[in-house]
């Protein structure tokens, strides 16, 4: 009934939103009078943005077709080089760039948004990397005769990418994945793969969650997991391919995400409604183009974000070295020659201070020469990843830490 009454009222949104639309047009043409006095010009904005924000949402591209190497700009390829039911393993490929660049896989969250929202976190890595990231296919659109995926799937889908990439690779992750990329690293290091990753950094990860909790983790604990089962998880409907698949809706992190900081998302759009009225499109387009990301979101599977919530935020299974793959724990002792990099803002409200740091006290095999904290000042949980700081501060150590192990 939850995801029934979510698409009834996402249907009528988009009729309001294609209705606001076409008056938002017609008191801005030119040929009509009502477009250069009065209120014409205020009430013209203030239907754009209503209907901007009231529009439906796909999966966003990436659209990077081309980067800077070395001062020489190369086309940029998108190349799908593995398929799996959950997800598929994206590869920028850059025509005529030098052979011999580390390669790095990006690790995109699982977690109501899909891999585009880190197309910054790529597009500033791919200059001097061979980049691919994992992209997850929104779980409402995956038959259920594909069967189901979780914690020990999404492990298995890295380790097996990893391998596909070959030895020698650099892992990065991003917030959520930092627990299972993690596990993965331990799973190879212990049967000595050779294709394990050589370094791995983490931002803004939920390593450990009893360091400084957050709104967030807070959450996830207060309430058992059958709540989380009978006030959460929904049925996609019947007009999904997914139909029947118990799913934690996309809309409902986004919402969650959205209340967390109503105030700066209110004061946002106040802000792109005044760059209309003033004319001034281009601040009002770069408002625009962060919420049409913000705003695309997609459903991960029940079995994947109970297990999360049981094991990462209620359990701490991870610090606890209670964390299972397969039937088998999972032992922070294997590392012994994968340097890690945690990063962490300072101002993050999702993953707070400490969280990702206990992921080099748990490393208690690997040497303090390849570990590193790194702590970004004044940066929340999305310009860990994004943004001027993300590009002049962040990626410059963690591109001299990948260069120091390339090997």
């Amino acid at each position: 009934m939850l995801y029934d009454a979510y698409e009834l009222h996402r249907s009528f949104l988009a009729g309001a939103s294609a209705m606001a639309n076409v008056g938002a047009e017609l008191l801005s043409n030119p040929a009509n009078p009502l477009a250069y006095f009065g209120g014409g010009p205020i009430l013209a904005s203030a239907l754009e943005v209503f209907a901007h924000a009231a529009a439906p949402r796909g999966k966003p591209e990436f659209g990077l077709k081309s980067t800077v190497v070395n001062g020489k700009e190369v086309p940029v390829t998108e190349v799908i080089e593995q398929r799996k039911n959950f997800a598929q393993l994206r590869h920028f490929v850059r025509k005529g760039a030098p052979k011999g660049q580390p390669k790095l896989l990006i690790v995109a969250p699982m977690s109501g948004h899909f891999a585009t929202l880190l197309r910054g976190t790529v597009e500033r890595m791919l200059p001097g990397h061979d980049v691919w990231i994992t992209d997850w296919r929104d779980a409402r659109n995956v038959p259920m005769s594909d069967g189901g995926f979780d914690l020990d799937d999404y492990i298995d889908y890295l380790i097996e990418w990893l391998d596909h990439i070959g030895p020698g690779a650099h892992m990065l992750a991003v917030c959520q994945p930092s627990v299972p990329s993690y596990a993965a690293a331990c799973v190879m290091a212990e049967r000595n793969d050779p294709n394990r990753p050589r370094t791995l950094t983490m931002m803004g990860g939920p390593i450990d969650t009893r360091e400084a909790p957050t709104v967030v983790n807070q959450l996830a604990t207060e309430r058992p997991i059958a709540w989380f089962e009978q006030n959460v998880v929904a049925t996609v409907p019947f007009q999904y391919a997914g139909a029947g698949r118990k799913v934690y809706p996309g809309f409902m992190q986004l919402a969650g995400f959205m209340s967390m900081n109503l105030g700066n998302h209110m004061v946002s759009h106040w802000e792109m409604f005044k760059h209309l009225v003033d004319g001034d499109e281009e601040s009002a387009e770069a408002t625009k183009k962060f919420y049409d990301e913000y705003r695309s979101v997609c459903d991960m599977t029940a079995d994947f974000y109970l297990q999360t919530v049981r094991e990462v935020f209620q359990k701490h299974s991870l610090p606890k070295g209670e964390f299972m793959h397969r039937g088998k724990r999972i032992d922070p002792g294997a590392l012994k020659d994968v340097a890690l990099l945690a990063v962490e803002g300072e101002r993050d409200d999702i993953s707070g201070l400490g969280q990702t740091k206990a992921a080099l006290k748990i490393s208690t095999n690997l040497p303090d020469e390849m570990k590193k904290y790194y702590m970004a000042v004044g940066v929340g949980h999305y310009g860990i990843f994004n943004g001027n700081k993300w590009r002049t501060k962040i990626a410059p150590v963690m591109e001299k830490w990948i260069a120091d192990h390339q090997g």
